[in-house]
């Protein structure tokens, strides 16, 4: 036997507004066939004004909760990842933490952009691994709207706002791929690739929030490439293969990426859980949310072999293999 985290439950929430791909096009110099083209995306929530990051994973955070049929009082550990906190300090999580009406345990946000929410799940898993604590909360949450400069047509009609989570717990289980839980999780990160990715501004250097600035054919050209290097350690530390999973849930940027990926893994297309025409990129958000949506709708069932994979500014990629 050995101790496993555990999925009890996962949640979401999507911001009520939604903005077409026809509404962009009234406001730039762009299109919906344009946008669908080349990303696949056709629609995107953004968050109301006075709604912030921690409310979107507060939300998001109950929801899990409800599903997992836990109190919150048992949480011990909220990893949260994202890019867009609510202040500079304190961590968003902690507001996360105080709006769950728990004040125990630790809390902090993790930053890894886009791989924020596998980041976030590999640290709670080697948390709740070690005996450290006990049950906790992995987080995505994003505002990207609000980094986002709305005249520049090429990166602005890519992201939306979001939060999913997933309520973790440290269990006994079976020995190998058998046994439920987190089987194995992979990261990397280079930073000579900063300025392919990056926001414009900090507290450090121009002690602005700055804006989201993309050379986007230059992700595309690394993404592809990034992204299964880290599936294939999964597979090889685990014996999986792309066969033998039930479902691939990548990180939701652009369904060319996607596509590829999954044609150069031999993933076959019904096993990849799409959402980006819906969501848009929600960053770390983007998985969770996913996850969500495959589960409410049968699809991720209890026992599956579920694959997660996302890559970010930075760059920073990762990937995890979950026995649901």
């Amino acid at each position: 036997m050995t101790i496993r985290s555990v999925v009890l439950g996962c949640g979401s929430y999507l911001p009520q507004r939604v903005v077409t791909n026809a509404e962009l096009a009234s406001r730039i110099e762009t299109s919906d066939e344009w946008i669908v083209q080349r990303t696949g995306i056709r629609e995107r929530h953004v968050a109301a004004d006075g709604e912030f990051t921690s409310h979107l994973a507060i939300n998001a955070a109950r929801a899990a909760l409800a599903a997992a049929d836990v109190d919150p009082q048992s949480i011990d550990l909220i990893v949260l990842g994202t890019s867009t906190p609510d202040n500079t300090f304190p961590a968003t999580a902690v507001a996360v933490q105080n709006g769950l009406g728990i004040n125990h345990g630790a809390a902090f946000d993790l930053q890894a952009v886009c791989s924020g929410f596998v980041y976030a799940l590999a640290t709670a898993d080697n948390f709740l691994r070690s005996g450290s604590f006990k049950r906790a909360l992995v987080i995505g949450a994003e505002t990207f709207s609000r980094i986002l400069d709305w005249n520049d047509r090429t990166t602005c009609v890519l992201f939306g706002d979001g939060a999913g989570a997933l309520v973790l717990d440290a269990q006994q289980q079976g020995e190998g791929a058998a046994g439920r839980g987190v089987l194995t999780t992979h990261l990397r990160s280079d930073g000579r690739h900063k300025s392919k990715l990056y926001v414009d501004g900090g507290p450090s250097s121009t002690q602005t929030v700055g804006h989201l600035r993309m050379e986007g054919r230059e992700v595309f050209k690394h993404a592809v490439g990034m992204i299964t290097d880290v599936i294939v350690d999964a597979f090889e530390a685990t014996g999986q293969s792309a066969e033998t999973i039930d479902w691939f849930v990548p990180h939701q940027a652009n369904k060319r990426i996607i596509d590829a990926s999954a044609h150069k893994l031999h993933i076959a297309p019904e096993k990849v859980v799409l959402t980006v025409d819906r969501h848009g990129n929600t960053s770390a958000a983007s998985i969770p949310l996913a996850l969500d949506v495959a589960v409410k709708d049968g699809r991720i069932k209890k026992g599956d072999l579920v694959l997660l994979e996302a890559m970010g500014g930075g760059f920073t990629w990762g990937s995890a293999l979950v026995r649901w």
